[in-house]
């Protein structure tokens, strides 16, 4: 428990301090510092800690405070559709895992689960859910998520 404290605070202090811009770059730096860790370690690490990769930016830290995680808020979410007990969210490239990871981490009753591309998240909802229960939910997390709809 306490490598992986150690990492998590090792782990936010370079991201913190510098830009990183690849998984790798960051395995590096924690080799630097005494720490060695596996692809899939570093991955459950970050998601852990809410980092998030952000196109042309590296690596950023959660804002706190905040109501998005760093690299998902309501710009970058570019058009919204509903297909039967399915929705497809379009992002602009790079921000729909953040995107996923934010939904799936508020209570939303109508939404079952997601499924993350690069550009594109795929909702799943539950059985008995409208669309407009779906948006309604959303639009707690997302609040323009309205202006985004087609219909």
């Amino acid at each position: 428990m306490q490598n992986l404290q150690n990492r998590h605070k090792v782990l936010v202090q370079i991201i913190g301090q510098e830009a990183v811009f690849s998984q790798e770059e960051l395995q590096e730096k924690l080799r630097k510092q005494g720490i060695k860790t596996t692809q899939a370690t570093l991955s459950r690490d970050l998601k852990a800690l809410r980092i998030v990769k952000v196109p042309g930016e590296g690596y950023r830290l959660p804002q706190p405070g905040t109501r998005f995680l760093a690299g998902a808020s309501p710009s970058s979410l570019v058009s919204l559709e509903f297909s039967g007990q399915l929705a497809v969210m379009k992002t602009h490239p790079g921000f729909a895992p953040a995107m996923a990871s934010l939904i799936d981490h508020h209570p939303s009753h109508p939404i079952l689960g997601t499924v993350a591309g690069d550009d594109t998240v795929l909702l799943i909802l539950r059985q008995g859910f409208t669309s407009t229960q779906t948006v309604e939910a959303l639009e707690k997390i997302i609040p323009d998520i309205k202006t985004h709809l087609i219909i």
